[in-house]
């Protein structure tokens, strides 16, 4: 005698274990996301501090750099 599965019951399994891969994947995508999101901010940040360099001088570098809390 062999103790098989019912056809249902394992579609059922494999529905269930598919659908919880899709929401792992899923998550790690939005993680993912958020770094990618991190790394533009920090690009537009030194972007943005070039761009004040040739338009207004190092000095105004300095002072925005001055007025900028670290963290």
């Amino acid at each position: 005698m062999t103790d098989e599965k019912p056809i249902e019951e394992s579609k059922t399994a494999t529905r269930i274990e598919r659908f919880a891969q899709w929401l792992m994947s899923r998550e790690e995508r939005r993680a993912d996301k958020e770094t990618n999101l991190d790394t533009l901010v920090k690009l537009n940040v030194l972007v943005s501090f070039l761009t004040l360099a040739m338009v207004g001088g190092i000095d105004a570098v300095r002072a925005a750099v001055m007025l900028i809390p670290y963290f």
